[in-house]
């Protein structure tokens, strides 16, 4: 007969205390992590630029990603932004001569439409070097593009 067992719900050892519960139920830290990994992935691209700009295709190899300091944009009708505020006509001059400078000079990263005017950019970089800003980063796509 069942005379062995024992059905007060207590386990046996240790003077009959309860032993502690050695296991983690990670499933729940997983899903959340997998929930914010889906977030981070869907708005990291809204974050990277302000003004929206068509960028030109190149097979360039990328930049280190250093901390860009300024960005100069320049949309499709030719109005030029720096960090998302649009820099009056004729007001260029004036708003890099504002700009903060650093040691080694600051750096820029310029991001034009493709659709615009050779000349339209050049003249933007040639303002760029008047104003003694010569570290220019061009923004583009990343393409398999055969030239």
């Amino acid at each position: 007969m069942a005379m062995g067992m024992v059905s007060s719900g207590r386990r046996r050892g240790r003077g009959g205390k309860r032993a502690p519960m050695a296991e983690i139920n990670v499933t729940p830290l997983v899903d959340v992590m997998l929930v914010l990994l889906i977030i981070f992935m869907v708005t990291a691209p809204l974050l990277t630029a302000g003004v929206p700009i068509d960028l030109p295709d190149s097979r360039a190899n990328p930049l280190d990603n250093e901390a860009q300091q300024v960005t100069i944009s320049i949309d499709e009708q030719g109005f030029v932004y720096i960090d998302q505020q649009r820099i009056e006509v004729g007001g260029l001059e004036q708003a890099l001569a504002d700009l903060p400078r650093t040691g080694e000079g600051t750096d820029i990263t310029l991001r034009a439409d493709r659709g615009l005017d050779y000349g339209r950019v050049m003249a933007v970089m040639g303002e760029l070097n008047r104003a003694g800003l010569n570290r220019i980063s061009l923004v583009t796509n990343g393409s398999s593009v055969e030239p």
